[in-house]
């Protein structure tokens, strides 16, 4: 396992990231779960991503659990606080910051998470008040650093222009080689900010990994099939996106990879991606995913892919 710097918090995170979106506490069995977890840190993986809204608590609480038993530093914790937990608890203003870290310490059952992040932004309060708590929550001990995810540019530019505060040190955008919009503005101006991206679905909710055939059932024990975790994937599962995806396999052959592989190592090729997080349901898919990092792939390879996706969306 490889490991970078969050942004320039000087938290060194393995390239690959533990997720916990539609998995812990909520789509798969916690003996499953817990099998992930040990084998993500028998890969080396030290970084672990969870969110107050993962099953209304229930992911947090889980990692709380599987966790209490092992030495706070061996891993680096991040969660997130934004969506309704209740009808009146959501967004991010001072009281919900204050309410919602102490929550979700709780839950962790630690004193502190290595990273807290805003998991979307909120126009109902104002930037200045969200960025003097979430300062706060650093400089009170309860988190070692702060990030945001899917911020726009203007979102993310406001937030740095706030004197006085503690500066953002990560970003998590979703980031794929079917979804590559955040390098047209979001990413260079992160890299120019000392902020590193922490990116989401980098295999497109599996459908990189290649199972899913054009023209086929999805395997009935893929999360395609899970109706407590298919509810994003139907966007490429279409028979365009399904046959380039295909046509990726000869490509990941030649690197002497795995398609699931390839995908991850096609993110990580960018110096500004700290991290692809991933969502594992089996130990084996963590090993697998994990021996992405460190990989050395011909970058005419990437090219190759880049076009035959490219050709897809544009038909």
């Amino acid at each position: 396992m490889h490991y970078r710097e969050l942004g320039d918090s000087g938290i060194s995170v393995s390239e690959i990231c533990l997720g916990s979106w539609l998995t812990f506490g909520v789509g798969i069995e916690a003996d499953q779960a817990r099998a992930c977890i040990d084998r993500a840190f028998d890969e080396g993986i030290n970084f672990i991503d969870t969110s107050n809204i993962y099953g209304f608590g229930a992911a947090e609480t889980f990692l709380g659990e599987a966790l209490k038993g092992r030495p706070r530093d061996s891993y680096v914790m991040a969660t997130k606080l934004f969506f309704p937990m209740t009808p009146a608890d959501k967004g991010l203003s001072r009281a919900q910051i204050e309410k919602q870290i102490d929550a979700s310490l709780n839950r962790l059952k630690t004193d502190y998470v290595d990273l807290y992040q805003c998991h979307r932004y909120d126009d109902a309060t104002p930037i200045e008040e969200t960025m003097a708590a979430m300062s706060e929550v650093v400089r009170s001990g309860k988190a070692r650093a702060i990030g945001f995810s899917e911020w726009s540019p203007a979102n993310i530019k406001d937030a740095l222009a706030v004197p006085g505060t503690v500066k953002f040190v990560s970003s998590q955008p979703q980031y794929s080689l079917l979804w590559r919009v955040p390098e047209k503005a979001v990413i260079p101006l992160c890299a120019a900010n000392g902020i590193g991206q922490i990116v989401w679905s980098p295999l497109a909710q599996g459908a990189l990994t290649g199972k899913y055939l054009p023209g086929a059932p999805v395997p009935t024990d893929s999360r395609a099939a899970n109706d407590t975790m298919n509810e994003f994937i139907g966007n490429w599962l279409t028979p365009p996106i399904l046959e380039a995806i295909q046509q990726l396999r000869p490509l990941a052959a030649a690197a002497g990879c795995t398609m699931a592989q390839f995908a991850l190592a096609w993110v990580l090729r960018d110096p500004n991606v700290t991290s692809a997080i991933i969502g594992a349901s089996r130990p084996e898919q963590v090993s697998d995913n994990a021996r992405a990092s460190g990989l050395a792939i011909d970058q005419a390879l990437f090219t190759q892919a880049e076009a035959i996706i490219k050709g897809a969306q544009s038909a």
